[in-house]
């Protein structure tokens, strides 16, 4: 119990680093900014705390299935963290934000296509940006998009190499997929795969629709506080890790549902062993 308590702890410090980085980082952040990334990482890091202080399911889910959270924090902590060297950059340059700004820009170029979901968010924000700022966008895009892949491409890595969730030990649907009922009628088998196959379609589809939300965002707000730094950076943080997110709950879902298909499978086979058994 003190070491779950612990853990829970640690993983909450670790959300307020996370949400602090932009604005410890970025120079010249007002006061106001100040407060409400206190207030923010304070309510996350109680929600986080809680959640993996109890024994009971909340709203994470996988939370006894690494590295499956440990993989989505990793690579949103990154994400943030080079975004706000990109931004920084633009104010007060160095040698790591050049590195980290020209990364981006190279990975801006590979996937710069007629109709891709890059294009698209730039086109839904470059119209009120000097041509310096649309630089700094670019290579946010570009940090942002490849950290996305990578995750997806680590997660897919990690499960086949480690025959993941059952390197585990025993999965425990009830806990790891607390918003998943398996009561609730039907086969569970079906309606995981048909779970999976939402989530894998929907991080298909987010990417296209950000950044028509962005624009509609640009047009209701003040686009001098909307597209300010520390709103971007969580704008293309977002757009990169939402649609990646989903599509990595799509394969885990997609995964349980081989595990426990092959469970029956494993109990049918054991069943008919033993009455073919002589009496």
């Amino acid at each position: 119990m003190i070491g779950q308590i612990v853990g829970a702890v640690v993983r909450a410090l670790f959300v307020i680093l996370l949400i602090a980085t932009p604005a410890l980082l970025l120079p010249g952040m007002s006061q106001d900014t100040t407060q409400i990334v206190t207030l923010v990482a304070l309510f996350a890091a109680a929600f986080t705390m809680f959640e993996y202080a109890s024994s009971y399911p909340g709203l994470i889910e996988f939370r006894y299935a690494p590295p499956f959270n440990r993989l989505r924090f990793v690579a949103l902590f990154a994400t943030v963290f080079l975004l706000t060297v990109v931004f920084r950059g633009a104010q007060e340059p160095t040698a790591l934000t050049h590195f980290v700004t020209a990364l981006g820009r190279l990975v801006g170029e590979v996937i710069d296509f007629p109709l891709s979901p890059w294009r698209l968010l730039l086109g839904s924000v470059e119209g009120s940006l000097n041509p310096t700022e649309i630089e700094t966008v670019r290579a946010a895009a570009g940090i942002s998009y490849v950290i996305s892949l990578v995750m997806i491409v680590v997660f897919v890595l990690v499960m086949r190499a480690t025959d993941w969730p059952g390197s585990a030990g025993p999965f425990n649907v009830w806990v790891n997929l607390p918003l998943f009922d398996p009561t609730a009628g039907g086969d569970v088998i079906a309606r995981l795969e048909r779970d999976a196959k939402i989530n894998l379609s929907l991080g298909l589809l987010l990417p296209f629709i950000v950044p028509g939300l962005a624009r509609f965002g640009t047009g209701m707000f003040d686009p001098d506080r909307f597209l300010s730094p520390q709103p971007l950076i969580w704008m293309f943080a977002l757009w990169s890790f939402l649609p990646a997110s989903l599509f990595m709950r799509g394969i885990a879902l997609k995964r349980v549902a081989r595990m426990i298909a092959s469970q029956r499978r494993a109990q049918r086979r054991h069943g008919q062993d033993a009455s073919l058994q002589p009496v």
